[in-house]
């Protein structure tokens, strides 16, 4: 059985074929899914399924200059998308690399559509517990709408009872103002809800 490479550059896995590999039955796509690469940074571009849209500027300074110190303990997770790398999950520590002014960094490769790229950015931001509770709330209610999943099926993807689903939906229902007093920390979710 082949070693895998780990840590090392793209054409240390797969040599010239790298641009080949776009799906799971491409040549070379079992030597490069679920392998650790170095990737450059300017061949990554950010996932446009991202659920966050607050990024703590202090944090990500903070964890870069930790990066700069120790270096990427956990590697990001990217889709390959002809010649560039999509986010799927660590976007903080990809912006933080971009601070510490790394030029590659370590990425865990998956082959992956649209549709399982936003479950996946979704769910791994919902496991982490540490969104505000409209971006949970939008983000269950994307992954409802484009992959027409019912609450039921949402609980059981998410490992959430379908009631704290509903009672989050419930929480787009709320005037504006309620909501972005949630966002900014200034409002609980059971005070929003009252």
């Amino acid at each position: 059985m082949a070693k895998r490479a780990m840590g090392k550059g793209l054409s240390a896995i797969l040599g010239d074929e790298v641009a080949k590999v776009n799906k799971v039955t491409d040549r070379g796509a079992d030597k490069l899914v679920g392998s650790v690469a170095m990737i450059r940074l300017s061949s990554i571009t950010t996932n446009p399924f991202q659920p966050r849209s607050n990024f703590d500027n202090d944090a990500l300074v903070e964890l870069a200059q930790s990066i700069s110190e120790l270096g990427i303990i956990q590697p990001i997770t990217v889709r390959k998308n002809g010649m560039q790398f999509e986010l799927i999950s660590g976007e903080r520590r990809f912006r933080a690399s971009q601070i510490a002014g790394l030029e590659e960094i370590p990425a865990y490769v998956r082959l992956a559509d649209d549709r399982h790229m936003l479950e996946l950015a979704i769910v791994e931001n919902l496991q982490r517990e540490d969104l505000d509770p409209i971006e949970i709330a939008l983000s269950y209610q994307r992954l409802i709408d484009d992959i027409q999943l019912t609450q039921e099926q949402m609980s059981q993807r998410v490992g959430k009872k379908r009631s704290t689903i509903a009672n989050y939906l419930r929480l787009l229902k709320l005037d504006p103002l309620i909501q972005t007093g949630m966002r900014d920390g200034f409002i609980s979710m059971g005070h929003g809800r009252a």
